[in-house]
């Protein structure tokens, strides 16, 4: 069970550092690698590379409990440079950690090309009830049941919205459907002119997991070979849903995500409401305090009325390098990380579990903070986390997809394109990519 007081305690001080779209009981880890150094007295050193700062208390507590291995925690920069870094090691063919922290939508950029462990060897497949649904796909290689890393947190999305502009602007209920969304933003651009029901422009992530919520797969993969199809119905659905919000001037297109104008915005209620992943919380109480008490938490906007369908946004994973000698060690690591006493330290420092334990606690759901009125909004996000379809794929090599997204769709968010011309343009460079790096014919 998770302490109320340990999370808000824990809460606050992470708060400090800050928590970005990333990311109890006793631990499952097998004893083998901590057994086998204790009988020889020797200690292993593992570097670690991640940038998620509840890492830090994590390795403290187990490195008292695994006095035999020894935690070198790096922190070589956010997620890109990382990246960037490990490419640059493996590329060396030197000076890559033992374990890194790599967000879900870049597993299989180093899985498929066999940078990365396959824990299956150490029994991580039998791990697979004790995570939900979306985090285990993503660290999972659908074709061969082949396991590539452990969750670490989850972003099932939700509807974060300041409840406050809402009903000025005479919307007493929380949107349910993509049409309920379209007229609150009607009713919230009537306030004034820089009121908006929410902002982008141009976010891949956003994008992505918006397609999958519209039960779009445009990705597929199998083995070391990809298809693309960015003219899928849920692809086409979303397209033209969010080009009718970007024609009609309903949301804000100028601000980008993560600048101080954009938690600004969220503070003053000029940005009334935000669709991204379960972490957001502490980012709001953190870099938003203007707006304490007036945001709640929804589940996500649906495309029809009657069904029931998320996707994930954000949240990482740890894994192992197929270069690291000390597979043993890391392993423990990872579990104790993952799935064993270092959740209830992370979820106490503002982590979103990606276990299905932690989410069905009764204390953890039962959480109150006044900066959202009280409101016990970890119940919404469980339910959130529940609703996540299955069966979406991200390209071996995402992160360079998502880096030319921005480019490829400028011109839908400035007046000189549509969204369903920019995802065929992306899709044309992708399958070019694609196919110079051996990924298709």
């Amino acid at each position: 069970m998770i302490s109320k007081k340990l999370v808000g305690v824990a809460l606050a001080s992470v708060l400090a550092i800050g928590l970005s779209a990333c990311g109890g009981g006793e631990s499952s880890s097998t004893p083998s690698a901590q057994g086998s150094d204790s009988a020889t007295g020797e200690q292993t050193t593992l570097t670690v590379w991640g940038w998620e700062p509840t890492l830090t208390p994590v390795v403290e507590a187990f490195q008292e409990s695994h006095p035999n291995i020894k935690i070198d925690l790096q922190n070589v920069g956010g997620a890109g440079d990382t990246y960037t870094k490990l490419d640059n090691a493996i590329a060396a063919g030197s000076g890559a950690p033992d374990v890194a922290q790599i967000e879900y939508y870049a597993v299989g950029q180093y899985a498929i090309p066999g940078r990365l462990a396959d824990l299956t060897q150490f029994g991580a497949a039998d791990l697979a009830d004790q995570y939900t649904t979306g985090t285990w796909n993503a660290v999972t290689l659908a074709d061969s049941g082949q396991v590539y890393g452990l969750p670490v947190d989850s972003g099932p999305m939700a509807l974060f919205y300041n409840e406050e502009v809402f009903t000025q602007a005479g919307v007493t209920t929380p949107p349910a459907t993509w049409d309920e969304f379209y007229e609150a933003a009607k009713k919230i651009r009537a306030l004034g002119p820089n009121s908006y029901i929410t902002s982008d422009n141009g976010d891949a992530g956003f994008a992505t997991s918006m397609m999958w919520l519209a039960g779009g797969n445009p990705f597929g993969v199998e083995g070391d070979s990809v298809t693309i199809d960015l003219g899928d119905e849920g692809v086409l659905k979303f397209a033209d849903f969010w080009q009718k919000m970007i024609d009609e001037d309903l949301i804000n297109t100028t601000v980008a995500g993560w600048s101080d104008d954009w938690f600004k915005g969220l503070g003053d209620g000029s940005l009334a409401s935000l669709i991204t992943g379960a972490w957001m919380p502490a980012n709001l109480i953190g870099s938003a305090p203007d707006a304490a008490g007036k945001f709640r938490v929804a589940t996500t906007p649906v495309p029809e009325a009657g069904t029931t369908a998320n996707a994930e946004n954000g949240g990482s994973s740890i894994a192992i390098l197929e270069s690291s000698e000390k597979k043993e060690a890391a392993y423990e690591f990872l579990q104790y990380v993952s799935n064993g006493d270092g959740v209830a330290i992370r979820v106490a420092g503002g982590n979103f579990p990606a276990t299905k334990a932690e989410l069905a606690d009764a204390e953890w759901q039962g959480y109150t903070d006044e900066y959202f009125g009280g409101q016990e909004y970890n119940k919404v996000l469980a339910q959130a986390a529940d609703d996540v379809l299955p069966g979406w794929s991200y390209l071996p090599f995402q992160v360079y997809a998502n880096s030319i997204f921005g480019d490829k769709v400028s011109g839908a968010y400035t007046g000189s394109g549509n969204l369903t011309e920019a995802f065929a343009a992306w899709q044309t460079d992708l399958e070019s990519y694609a196919k110079s790096n051996g990924f298709m014919q």
